[in-house]
């Protein structure tokens, strides 16, 4: 059994889109639930996520970008005493709340202490149960339901403050990780694979020539036996040359069949299988240290079953 990491913290529960929103508090209580009911919970180490502290955001992010973020949620709390809107508007899809800033800080400092706990031994790995998700947010710009690219943060934080030579970032969101991308592209020292069902939101990822990309479309209605060919042909020949020294895994469960935000055909034991090839290119090369951030999937069951199936592998249960 492997020493794994869940960290999570309640503000990532605090921050909330309006009713009916997708992207809602109930992700992390449905996965905290199944967890707890399959007794996958009882073989993790808990932790609490600190806040993520600006210097290290701004290894991705511009200040302008950063400081924008924490003067809207302060404006909108002083609206909100004087009787005003309980949100304020980033895009068609994403909104803030008064608890949004911290939210967003916990979440990027998630993926910061599971990087810092992996590389020095503490963990083996470690999955980050936190929200808001991430891959959307660009160098700066908030958009897709993301605020800070919390695997980005954590990718160029390992490189810059850990003095790794080369990390690799894994995206199986079913929507491609367009802010992550604007962050890394052309960074020799990490390489970013993905798949991502195509054409769709956010309507990227074909057309970067960036030698350290490996994003590849899929069309709508892909299942898991294409998937794991995809993997076996291409990322994992890329990972082994790349060797990377850490793996980060921008954990989005929305390619689920079930998912309604999505077109693809992947189930639990797809999700499985990947994690069980990452895990075994980061035996191989990084010491097995890989750290794992929750970013889309939104049916409820999927989603929680989805996360099991994936943490179950970390843990080596």
């Amino acid at each position: 059994m492997n020493k794994t990491g869940f960290f999570f913290h309640a503000d990532c529960s605090l921050h909330e889109m309006g009713f009916g929103h997708p992207e809602s508090p109930y992700r992390l209580a449905a996965i905290e639930q199944r967890l707890q009911d399959s007794g996958v919970m009882a073989a993790l180490l808990r932790r609490e996520a600190p806040q993520a502290p600006i210097a290290d955001l701004e290894l991705a992010h511009g200040r302008m970008h950063i400081a924008s973020l924490r003067g809207l949620t302060d404006g909108l709390r002083d609206e909100m005493q004087a009787g005003g809107p309980k949100h304020a508007q980033i895009d068609p899809d994403t909104r803030i709340n008064v608890h949004t800033w911290d939210a967003a800080l916990r979440a990027a400092g998630a993926a910061l202490a599971a990087t810092d706990a992996v590389m020095a031994g503490e963990l083996d790995n470690a999955f980050c149960a936190v929200r808001p998700p991430g891959h959307h947010a660009c160098r700066d710009k908030a958009m897709g339901f993301c605020f800070f690219n919390n695997v980005a943060v954590a990718a160029l934080y390992a490189l810059e403050r850990h003095g790794l030579q080369r990390v690799a970032i894994i995206d199986f969101d079913v929507h491609h990780g367009n802010g992550t991308e604007d962050i890394v592209a052309g960074d020799a020292r990490i390489l970013m694979a993905s798949f991502f069902q195509h054409p769709f939101y956010p309507f990227g990822g074909t057309t970067s020539t960036a030698g350290n990309l490996l994003n590849v479309p899929v069309p709508a209605r892909t299942a898991g036996d294409a998937i794991r060919a995809l993997v076996s042909d291409t990322w994992l020949p890329r990972l082994e040359a790349f060797q990377p020294e850490l793996i980060l895994v921008s954990a989005g469960f929305d390619a689920h069949r079930e998912d309604d935000l999505g077109q693809m055909a992947l189930v639990e034991a797809d999700y499985a299988w990947i994690t069980q090839q990452l895990m075994e290119v980061a035996a191989r090369h990084a010491k097995g240290r890989l750290v794992s951030c929750l970013e889309g999937g939104y049916k409820l069951d999927a989603l929680a079953r989805s996360v099991e199936a994936h943490v179950r592998v970390l843990a080596g249960l």
